[in-house]
């Protein structure tokens, strides 16, 4: 298994996205109308930082978090926070630097700026993850590979079913869902490189792409659609489908398709699907550790080892992967993984984790072990389809445990 940890923070800064050698026609491809901005226009921003490591078997940690949140804050409140990046941050400050402010650049250079503050620690910074706008992010990884990714939104009906199957089949399997109904979409295109040094994708290649995307689905009852008739109707086909139209002109990576901000589907490379489903739980837990003393306990867990304990509203994200069937046009039952993940989390709502849950007798409640403990109950639920488990904290603060 691989874990990770996450540490979310906020900063506003405002930039250009110009290269002064590219014409103006040049830059506008590139990146976009906002490259005529001439004094720059702005962001707020939210970056993830991403590490990884093994648990402390005593403390239950990967990393502290609250260390996290000092060593990178410092970063990001002297060279990013307030800024304008083209005129107030070394790597941006000139052509001659080399780097123009896009969300792959600013992903790269807090990772540069970042790692070497942990090199005294086990956990090292994996990725760090940026949010510019809700349309758009990046990801730059330890490796040096980095996502562009690009969201989009359509409003469409469709009947749930599979022209391959058999009426009886179909109500067998999607019940309900068969009735013609209607959903909000959000789709994720990630276009990935290896090492880059340019934009990954043209901002005008990506606006035709979804522009016609959303010609093709938006308020459109989706079974009728020419291209989409002839396949199930399932958000893994539609999924899979938004894959094929973009591969054959972009170099895409992978999509994601929310249905619904609780559920959706994402296909990668060599048409891998995957599955995932969200929830959400109320608990109380007190991190502390019984052969420490109060002020170690206290230096290390801070507010979170009030005696009295605290809370969260937790909220766990279980994604599984397996064979698509291509005649029902599904991977795994809807129903069944939602029940799933609902049984597995249901033993820990609205207990103290410490005080009233067996899993953490003999172990720290911190998020690391509860997304640990979590694995099993619902992979053994799920036939070990479990690809990929995240918990959330906080909104501030994400474990994340793979499947290797």
């Amino acid at each position: 298994m691989f874990l990770t940890v996450s540490k979310r923070l906020e900063f506003s800064a405002s930039r250009r996205l110009f290269v002064s050698r590219w014409s103006d026609a040049e830059n506008v491809a590139a990146f976009g109308e906002e490259s005529r901005a001439k004094n720059g226009t702005g962001r707020n921003y939210v970056v993830f930082f991403v590490f990884s490591g093994k648990v402390d078997p005593v403390t239950g940690m990967l990393i502290n978090i609250s260390e996290i949140k000092r060593r990178a804050g410092q970063i990001v409140d002297n060279q990013f926070d307030h800024k304008f990046l083209n005129a107030d941050n070394p790597a941006f400050r000139s052509a001659a630097a080399g780097l123009v402010p896009t969300a792959e650049n600013i992903a790269r250079q807090l990772f540069n700026d970042v790692a070497p503050l942990f090199a005294d620690v086990d956990a090292k910074l994996a990725a760090v993850h940026l949010i510019e706008t809700p349309d758009r992010s990046a990801t730059f990884y330890l490796d040096g590979a980095c996502d562009a990714n690009y969201w989009f939104e359509f409003s469409a009906a469709r009947q749930t079913m599979s022209p391959r199957l058999t009426a009886a089949e179909n109500a067998k399997l999607f019940g309900e869902s068969t009735a013609i109904h209607g959903h909000n979409y959000r789709t994720r295109l990630s276009f990935r490189r290896e090492k880059p040094d340019s934009p990954i994708v043209q901002q005008k290649d990506v606006d035709l792409c979804i522009k016609s995307l959303r010609e093709e689905f938006d308020h459109k009852f989706l079974n009728e659609q020419p291209s989409l008739k002839d396949r199930p109707m399932t958000t893994e086909s539609l999924a899979r489908y938004v894959r094929e139209r973009v591969v054959a002109t972009l170099p895409i990576h992978r999509v994601r398709l929310h249905e619904r901000e609780n559920f959706f589907a994402e296909v990668w490379p060599e048409e891998a699907t995957f599955l995932g489903i969200q929830a959400r739980f109320s608990a109380a837990h007190r991190l502390h550790v019984p052969s420490y003393s109060d002020q170690q306990n206290q230096e290390l867990f801070g507010k979170c080892d009030n005696p009295a304990g605290h809370g969260h509203l937790y909220l766990a994200e279980a994604t599984i992967g397996g064979n698509y069937d291509e005649r029902s046009g599904t991977l795994y039952d809807f129903v069944a993984l939602q029940k799933a993940l609902i049984e597995s989390i249901q033993p820990w709502q609205n207990r103290h984790l410490d005080l009233e849950a067996e899993d953490f007798r003999k172990i720290s409640s911190t998020g690391e072990n509860i997304v640990r403990a979590l694995w099993p109950k619902v992979d053994n639920r799920v036939n070990e389809q479990l690809a990929r488990l995240r918990l959330w904290e906080t909104k501030n603060n994400r474990f994340t445990l793979r499947r290797t």
